[in-house]
């Protein structure tokens, strides 16, 4: 037992098994200060992130070269990796706790009620269900895997779900008021989804976050409890409150500026709501012409002849970079040409925006967490 949370070397136990109560139990005592800290890492991929994040323990055996964290810490996420390598992002016992007492007072979520757990624990979404479930003073329902007629019949009152699972269930056609709360994180979604969730009875709340922030911490464009919005001149999103991470596991306290956690995703406030245009690292520069990714998905993903889209920059010895869209077919057989989707996207969008290269796949690749894969995309696997 460990419970010394003053002590600047607390031990840090990778467990590497699917969700259920054993982690559970981890990361209850983990927020409580009676075990260690806890890294989740699902089956089949942990090797990158044991080799980088060096946990002391894996699964309970002692490791060589293997580093504590700070006292203060209590959960290590290793980022999704989206666009690059993860990273340990580290997670005190108290930002989790604020982040999860303020998205229950949002909800409105009553002691007792019961939080499903159908995401990857090993992500800051799926983690946070659980702390949910902690405050809520309520046992989780965990499920190992997402079957959607296993979450429709799970009895519980609230559930965290990205836009891909949503998806499957509304293509069932269920009656999704059975959940007090839908939150809905992880991915933009697909244009028409929420429409048609609140049209089978969804209770759906928006939630954007990341891991340095303990998951979702604006609902619906709106701050929750105690945390503070705003965007730079630059355009960047930055976010100040009691939910912020501590640092970077090997790479030192939390990089803020003035209190402020800079993010990489690109926003506009009006009216005291947050509008994601997109990340920052993902803007086109297209003969000296800016184009925000996400906004040429957005558009593409309206085109009735398109199922789900990606669009990301590829080299162009005269442009200097070039939007590149990967498309799936709504249809297979009768897939949307490159000079369809050109001339869809032209009429919504200034000219420099629209895709100069297309690439037909039969799905997107996505990481554990429901984001689209870009690495893949872009290596093109």
């Amino acid at each position: 037992m460990w419970r010394n949370p003053s002590h600047p070397d607390r031990p840090l136990h990778a467990i590497v098994q699917p969700p259920g109560p054993a982690l559970f139990a981890a990361i209850r005592d983990a927020l409580a200060g009676d075990g260690p800290a806890v890294l989740p890492l699902p089956p089949g991929h942990s090797e990158a992130p044991l080799a980088a994040l060096r946990p002391t323990h894996v699964n309970g055996a002692l490791q060589s070269g293997g580093e504590g964290v700070p006292g203060d810490v209590a959960v290590v996420i290793a980022t999704s990796g989206s666009t690059g390598a993860p990273k340990g992002v580290l997670l005190s016992a108290t930002a989790l706790r604020s982040s999860a007492a303020a998205s229950l007072r949002r909800v409105e979520a009553s002691k007792g009620e019961r939080w499903l757990c159908c995401l990857p624990v090993s992500h800051v979404s799926g983690l946070q269900v659980l702390v949910r479930a902690l405050l809520s003073e309520s046992e989780p329902i965990i499920h190992a895997s997402f079957d959607p007629h296993a979450v429709l019949d799970s009895g519980a009152d609230h559930v965290s779900l990205v836009p891909t699972q949503l998806h499957r269930l509304v293509g069932l056609g269920a009656d999704l008021s059975v959940f007090r709360t839908i939150l809905l994180g992880g991915a933009a979604p697909r244009p028409g989804l929420l429409d048609q969730a609140r049209d089978l009875g969804a209770r759906l709340v928006t939630t954007y976050g990341m891991s340095e922030t303990c998951g979702g911490c604006v609902y619906d464009g709106q701050p929750l409890y105690n945390v503070d919005l705003k965007v730079g001149d630059d355009g960047r999103i930055r976010i100040a409150g009691p939910v912020l991470f501590s640092g970077y596991r090997f790479g030192g306290p939390a990089p803020l500026a003035d209190g402020w956690f800079v993010t990489s995703d690109l926003g506009e406030l009006t009216g005291g709501r947050l509008r994601v245009l997109g990340r920052a690292d993902d803007v086109i520069n297209t003969g000296g012409e800016k184009v925000v990714a996400d906004a040429v998905t957005a558009v593409l993903c309206t085109h009735p002849e398109v199922a789900d889209a990606a669009v990301f920059a590829t080299p162009d010895p005269e442009w200097g970079e070039r939007v590149t869209a990967v498309v799936v077919p709504a249809n297979p057989d009768t897939p949307p040409t490159l000079a369809q989707l050109t001339a869809y996207c032209r009429d919504r969008l200034p000219p420099y925006a629209a895709p100069r290269e297309l690439r037909l796949e039969p799905r997107l690749p996505l990481l554990p967490n429901g984001k689209t894969d870009l690495v893949r995309l872009r290596a093109g696997t």
